[in-house]
């Protein structure tokens, strides 16, 4: 709704995509095997100047607030760094984690993103919403988060 993205049911039907006239966002869902599936596909089909991942992290440390806002790859003026390690379960325990920040398909975007686009195109964002929980975050929870976040990404997108 932010950018007045239309859905577009022209290329397929597998995934959520919505478009304008400089905007592609997929829905990849939550992990390896989607992200990579999602991102092979939009790869394959659209013409991609500059890829974002946008998503939900867990965080080690407690006193970050739920909904706070951190690129993981670069360090930017105007927003928070961190970085960020991916796993291929929820991480419920703070034991051999070696960065603030964990989720489940960052260092999958990027790798996969790597081999079509520059580094400097790619940007990883992530909205803290849990301290390592098990309990998976509702779709109305996470999208508030990340609208909540819109306005600082948007110079970016």
């Amino acid at each position: 709704n932010h950018f007045k993205l239309r859905k577009d049911t022209l290329k397929q039907k597998k995934y959520n995509i919505y478009t304008n006239d400089t905007i592609i966002l997929i829905v990849s869902g939550v992990g390896k095997y989607n992200t990579t599936l999602a991102l092979n596909f939009i790869y394959d089909n659209f013409i991609i100047k500059r890829s974002i991942n946008i998503g939900i992290c867990g965080c080690l440390d407690e006193n970050i607030p739920i909904g706070t806002l951190f690129c993981t790859n670069k360090k930017l003026l105007d927003i928070k760094y961190n970085k960020l390690s991916t796993y291929d379960e929820v991480i419920t325990s703070k034991s051999n984690i070696k960065t603030n920040l964990v989720d489940m398909e960052g260092s999958y975007f990027y790798d996969i993103s790597l081999k079509f686009i520059r580094n400097s195109n790619i940007l990883i964002f992530k909205v803290v919403s849990d301290y390592l929980s098990s309990k998976r975050p509702s779709k109305d929870f996470v999208s508030n988060l990340i609208t909540k976040s819109l306005n600082k990404l948007e110079y970016y997108i």
